[in-house]
């Protein structure tokens, strides 16, 4: 069905330049918006005359043709409008040709606006210039695109069939600027660190390769930029963020895509204490700038961003929920403890892991308000501080909003030696087969040994707070070009 309407669109656009009009000029004539022209004559009553014309360009969405005259709706990036063509103004042949528009197409136009008798703004048109010949049509007859591999594997059409979609994509636009007024405000500096990496360092992750010619030597892009970014805190730069991509070897779902944004954000005299208050004001006053309100609903959940957030140890939560306590018990007697009341875990896994294993399986999905989870095991966090009084836990937390982690955070660990200790650990289990496990930087070691203030630092999911302002059920709805298997054949 295709290839015939593409044909006669090609058959169409050869006529263009037979008759001396080039179907894509360099450049538009100077237009105004059509949401501007909108808000201009919204108090235009039905049958009123503007006696004012206005110039604007756009796609053509729909067409209705009626003998001498014509109905077309013109769209661009902020709005609507309806175009009235009639032979006796424009002429015969100029009527003809922008009768043989089709939808798709851009052109541009000027003409008197009014309403019409049904209350339609409408622009009555003077005069036109053709602007971009479309040779494919829009899909499913302009009505919606629906097929999801097809709507993330072709998001411009995604963009242009569905307005909903638009909108997802502008107000994630809105919300990381929001973001970066609120921490430019309060004094952080914005920097860049690399994105290929000697070591993938930074975040428990499994990486992707790649090779550099000229250095002969293999690189990695980055899972996270962590070990730069205190670098930069130990040269004396003591507040700094970065809003960028990371990328990790894993699985997709609905919460993770290989290709993802963070912020990250590192201040030197504070902890985890004070990056929970900053994640309370920072989402809470974006949400606020974005939606104006703090309230939002996401996947039938009505939720309210307003801090104060409920705050929870990761142990008493694991303990509440299935009755195991893991406070001082080794990974032998917590496994003995989840036997015992049918709970199923791999017997593999450290202590560390089985309590992330359980909050995972049976406390995560529950944490549907803010919740802040605190104080994790020392096991499955190698770059935090130690908990005072308790060496088997760190100064670190987890944010969890709608059933989903969007931010995790320490109080960042300064001793060099301890670092060191935790790196080698590290190592071993790479050795014993652990794909993710860090390695030992010793660039970064090098850094420390000359002295890091004590500072907190705090990783946002951008991706999964925009899902959140946005109620979108899966990743890819709010990343513009996801991650995606290879094309079928045919498609």
């Amino acid at each position: 069905m295709e290839e015939p309407l593409l044909q006669a669109r090609l058959e169409k656009l050869a006529r263009l330049r037979a008759e001396g009009i080039d179907p894509y000029p360099p450049r538009a004539p100077r237009v105004e918006p059509i949401g501007y022209v909108i808000s201009c004559y919204s108090g235009l009553e039905p049958e009123e005359r503007s006696g004012e014309r206005a110039s604007i360009a756009g796609r053509i969405m729909a067409i209705r043709r009626m003998g001498k005259a014509s109905f077309f709706d013109l769209r661009d990036g902020t709005g609507k409008i309806q175009l009235h063509a009639a032979s006796d103004v424009l002429g015969e042949e100029e009527y003809k040709r922008l009768r043989s528009c089709d939808i798709g197409d851009f052109i541009s136009v000027t003409g008197e606006v009014f309403r019409t008798k049904r209350g339609e703004l409408t622009v009555e048109l003077e005069g036109w210039k053709f602007l971009s010949k479309a040779l494919r049509p829009l899909p499913e007859k302009w009505h919606g695109l629906k097929d999801v591999e097809l709507r993330y594997r072709h998001r411009s059409l995604d963009l242009i069939a569905n307005a909903e979609v638009r909108e997802k994509f502008v107000r994630r636009s809105r919300m990381i600027a929001a973001i970066r007024r609120f921490l430019d405000r309060r004094g952080f500096l914005e920097v860049e660190t690399p994105i290929m990496q000697p070591i993938a360092g930074g975040a428990t992750a499994r990486p992707f390769v790649t090779h550099h010619n000229a250095l002969d030597i293999d690189l990695y892009l980055r899972v996270a930029p962590e070990l730069y970014l205190k670098r930069l805190i130990i040269g004396g730069l003591e507040q700094v963020y970065e809003l960028g991509k990371n990328f990790r070897n894993e699985g997709i779902s609905t919460e993770h895509n290989p290709e993802f944004t963070t912020l990250e954000i590192y201040e030197a005299y504070s902890d985890y204490e004070g990056m929970m208050t900053l994640a309370e004001e920072l989402i809470s006053e974006s949400a606020r700038e974005v939606l104006g309100e703090t309230k939002i609903t996401y996947q039938g959940e009505t939720i309210d961003l307003a801090p104060p957030w409920r705050r929870v140890g990761l142990l008493d939560a694991v303990e509440a929920a299935t009755g195991i306590t893991a406070s001082g018990k080794s990974a032998a007697e917590i496994l003995s403890q989840a036997r015992k009341k049918g709970i199923a875990l791999p017997e593999d896994l450290s202590r560390g892991k089985l309590i992330e294993k359980l909050f995972e399986d049976f406390v995560e999905p529950t944490l549907i308000q803010p919740t802040i989870v605190r104080d994790y095991p020392i096991e499955i966090s190698p770059l935090a501080k130690r908990k005072p009084g308790d060496d088997d836990l760190v100064e670190r937390f987890e944010l969890f909003i709608g059933g989903m982690e969007v931010a995790n955070a320490f109080t960042e660990l300064n001793d060099p030696l301890d670092q060191r200790a935790r790196f080698e650990a590290q190592e071993r289990l790479r050795e014993s087969g652990d794909e993710e496990a860090q390695r030992i930087d010793e660039d970064f070691l090098f850094a420390l040994e000359h002295g890091m203030p004590p500072t907190g630092g705090i990783g946002f999911g951008i991706d999964r707070l925009a899902m959140l302002l946005t109620d979108s059920p899966s990743i890819r709805e709010v990343i513009l070009f996801p991650t995606l298997k290879g094309k079928k054949e045919g498609r």
